[in-house]
């Protein structure tokens, strides 16, 4: 019996560690005013377009928003952070992993369009391709972002490095899978983004565990981890 409960604790600890470690973290960060809004007019703030074509692409964001053209969509709160960490680095080539609908991808080529970079995004659904590649060209950017349909896991193959950025926003079980398979590819002080990191402890463990790797929380939105691989 000792041993059994000595197991079910190895076991739980982690997990326990973990919930603990996101309830201090949120704590820390109470004085952020947290958002899980879609579209860029309905946060506190909203960004403004400084050119006719970030216009295009904020008011193709809000048109899906009202649509409802969405699955599992970035907040905009977090869309605007994957744009100020591309721009800010001066990215040139961002792999992102789930496509879904494209919001997100939108505020990664908001950002691309300035930096000469391109967008290459992975997404498993052939419904929801079509309509971020619909959504891709009302706002614009078509020619900047590469498409790939079919399972991630297999078509991170096809991806050439180095890359400035990869985001993960798929299916849970996957991410550290995707995370193995893309840092051999990122290049020294390029990020690796992922989303949703409240519900993959197991990924939690393993980027910061890691000494190549440095990771902080965004929490303002839906838990974004933000790893930097060492130079």
């Amino acid at each position: 019996m000792p041993r059994l409960v000595s197991r079910l604790l190895s076991l739980l600890m982690p997990r326990i560690f973990f919930a603990l470690s996101f309830i201090l973290m949120g704590m820390s960060a109470r004085a952020q005013t947290r958002s899980t809004a879609l579209a860029p007019e309905a946060i506190e703030n909203p960004p403004l377009a400084q050119s006719a074509a970030e216009k295009r692409i904020l008011a193709t964001i809000s048109e899906v928003v009202q649509k409802g053209e969405l699955y599992a969509n970035v907040p905009a709160i977090d869309g605007r952070m994957l744009r100020v960490l591309t721009e800010s680095t001066g990215a040139k080539q961002v792999l992102e992993i789930g496509t879904s609908t494209g919001l997100s991808g939108l505020w990664f080529l908001m950002a691309l369009r300035t930096t000469g970079g391109r967008l290459t995004t992975l997404e498993l659904d052939p419904q929801r391709a079509a309509l971020a590649r619909a959504h891709f060209k009302k706002a614009g950017v078509d020619s900047l972002v590469t498409v790939i349909e079919g399972d991630a896991h297999r078509n991170i193959a096809q991806v050439k490095g180095p890359l400035d950025i990869v985001f993960i926003d798929a299916e849970k079980p996957g991410y550290v899978d995707y995370l193995n398979k893309t840092l051999p590819l990122v290049r020294p002080g390029g990020l690796i983004l992922a989303h949703n990191v409240d519900m993959v402890p197991e990924y939690v463990k393993v980027v910061t565990a890691n000494p190549a790797l440095e990771t902080v929380f965004y929490l303002q939105g839906n838990q974004l981890a933000i790893t930097l691989k060492k130079r």
